[in-house]
């Protein structure tokens, strides 16, 4: 599957199993899990992405980014 590079903004690759994120342009390689804190961290408009990650809400919030 194709992402957008969190570095370059060129166009990555994500591996079938989600394990991995890779650029051949910037050489960016990283596990789906570090992309996704990268993005959140890179721009806020994601940071609410790490609250997809908790498993109840209800009543708190997801915590800041250094907590994830």
């Amino acid at each position: 599957m194709k992402v957008k590079c969190p570095k370059c903004d060129h166009i990555a690759e994500l591996g079938d199993d989600f394990s991995y994120v890779k650029c051949s342009k910037c050489s960016l390689d990283m596990t789906y899990g570090e992309y996704v804190k990268f993005i959140a961290y890179k721009d806020a408009i994601y940071s609410d992405i790490l609250g997809d990650y908790t498993k109840d809400t209800n009543g708190s919030t997801a915590g800041t980014l250094d907590e994830w």
